[in-house]
C-alpha cells in the first residue's frame, strides 16, 4: 500500500521527493474522480446541447465596476492560508515533512508568509479590476452554454458531498460525533467518510443548480449518471491503494485455482491507518509499518471492476435510453445492487441488527430506481427538442 504519492514513486520508480508526503493517496485518487466525472457531464452537456436537448442560458454580468470588498476578502484570506503554510515550509521543510498530515492540519505557520501573500493577492486583484473599471458601470448579458456548468456542479458536488459523508458518517458513529465535539480537530473533519451521504446531499445540491441555472433537472441528472459511476470505481482505488479501512471481512480460504490470491485475501500492508499487526521483515515504510493479520477480501477492488463494468453499461446506454431521467433510473439500480451485495463481505457498523446503513440505502436506492424507470417509460414522455417534435420511446 503507498499511503501518499511519495512513497508510490519511491517504491515504484526510486524517486525521493520528500515534497509528495503532502499529497495523500486516496485524496489524489478522490481529485481524480472528481475530474472524470466532471469531464463526462462535459461530455453529456455538449452531446444534449447539439441534439437539441437543452439550450444555452443567459447570465447578466456587471462590467467595469470596481473590486468589491467580498472579493477583495476572499483573495486576501487565500493568500494569507498560502503564505502562512507555504514560508513555514519553505523554511522548516524537514520539520513539516516527517509529518506532513499533521503539519497542514496544525497551527503551524507564518504570520509573515501570509501577510505578504495575502497582501500580494489582494492588490493583484484591485489593480485588475481596476484596469477594467468604467466611468459607468453597466449589466451586460451573456449567453451560457450549459457544458460550462460541468466545473461549478462538480465543485458544488464535492463540497456537499464531503458535508453529507461526514454527517452520515456521524449519524453511523455517533460516539465520534461526540468525541469532535468535546476535541475538534482538522483532522477528524477529513477522515471517516460515508459515500452514501456524499451522493443524496451532493445529489440533491447539484439538482438544486440545475434548477437554478435552466438545466432540465431530469436530463441534468441523465448526463451526471455516467460520471458518478466512474467516480466511484477511481475512488475505490484511492481505497485501495492507501488502505484506508474500506476493505472486507476476514477470508483465510484458499482461493480457487483461476483466482490469484491477493485478489481473494490480502493483508493491506503499509496501510494508512495504521492497523494490524507490525511488519518484521524490514519491506515497510516507517510511520505505516503493518499489515492485517488474518487477511481479508479486498472488497475495494471488488468494487473497482463492478462500477467500471457498469459506468462502460450505462455509457452504451445513454443514446439509447431517450426518455430523461431513465438512465438516471439503471443508475440508481446499479448503484444499488452492487453496494447491497459488497456489503455482504465488507467491514461495516450494524445499525439494525445485522443490517447496516448502506445495505438499507442501498435497497431504498434499488427500489427508487425501478419505481422510477417503470413510471417514466410507462409516462413515455418524449425527449425535449429544439429541432422540433421526437416521438415517445416505444
Amino acid at each position: 500500500m503507498y499511503p501518499t504519492l511519495y512513497h508510490a514513486l519511491l517504491d515504484l520508480l526510486g524517486l525521493d521527493l520528500s515534497v509528495l508526503k503532502f499529497v495523500n493517496s486516496f485524496g489524489f485518487f478522490v481529485a481524480l474522480a472528481f475530474v472524470a466525472a466532471s469531464w463526462t457531464l462535459a461530455v453529456e452537456l455538449r452531446r444534449k446541447t447539439m441534439e437539441g436537448m437543452l439550450r444555452s442560458t443567459e447570465r447578466s454580468v456587471l462590467v467595469g465596476a470596481p473590486a468589491s470588498i467580498g472579493e477583495l476578502l476572499t483573495n486576501a484570506l487565500v493568500g494569507f492560508l498560502v503564505g502562512w503554510k507555504g514560508l513555514y515550509l519553505a523554511l522548516h521543510f524537514a520539520e513539516a515533512t516527517a509529518e506532513p498530515q499533521h503539519f497542514l492540519l496544525s497551527g503551524q505557520g507564518s504570520f509573515i508568509g501570509g501577510i505578504l501573500l495575502g497582501g500580494l493577492l489582494t492588490g493583484y486583484r484591485w489593480w485588475r479590476k481596476h484596469k477594467e473599471r468604467r466611468d459607468e458601470p453597466k449589466v451586460e448579458t451573456m449567453l451560457v452554454q450549459p457544458a460550462e456548468h460541468a466545473g461549478n456542479i462538480t465543485l458544488t458536488a464535492a463540497l456537499w458531498g464531503l458535508v453529507g459523508a461526514k454527517l452520515f458518517h456521524w449519524l453511523e458513529n455517533p460516539d465520534q460525533f461526540i468525541a469532535f465535539i468535546q476535541h475538534p480537530s482538522g483532522r477528524d473533519i477529513m477522515s471517516g467518510l460515508t459515500m452514501y451521504g456524499g451522493l443524496i446531499i451532493g445529489g440533491a445540491m447539484v439538482i438544486r443548480y440545475f434548477v437554478r441555472h435552466g438545466i432540465p433537472a431530469l436530463a441534468g441528472m441523465d448526463a451526471a449518471a455516467p460520471g458518478l459511476m466512474l467516480a466511484y470505481a477511481v475512488g475505490r482505488m484511492g481505497c485501495q491503494v492507501a488502505g484506508d479501512g474500506d476493505w472486507g471481512i476476514v477470508n483465510t480460504a484458499h482461493a480457487p485455482s483461476w483466482v490469484p490470491q491477493w485478489l481473494w485475501s490480502y493483508d493491506y500492508p503499509n496501510n494508512v491507518n495504521g492497523v494490524g499487526e507490525p511488519i518484521t521483515d524490514g519491506t515497510c515504510f516507517p510511520g505505516y509499518c503493518t499489515h492485517l493479520v488474518p487477511p481479508v477480501y479486498p472488497t475495494p477492488l471488488y468494487e473497482i471492476l463492478a462500477c467500471l463494468l457498469f459506468f462502460g453499461v450505462l455509457w452504451l446506454l445513454r443514446k439509447h435510453l431517450r426518455t430523461p431521467g431513465t438512465l438516471f433510473a439503471v443508475y440508481l439500480m446499479l448503484n444499488g445492487f452492487e453496494r447491497f451485495w459488497i456489503e455482504k463481505i465488507r467491514v461495516n457498523v450494524h445499525v439494525i441488527g445485522n443490517v447496516t446503513q448502506a445495505e438499507i440505502i442501498s435497497t431504498l436506492l434499488f427500489i427508487l430506481g425501478l419505481a422510477g424507470f417503470l413510471w417514466l417509460r410507462r409516462r413515455g414522455l418524449p425527449t425535449p427538442s429544439l429541432h422540433g417534435p421526437r416521438t415517445p420511446d416505444p
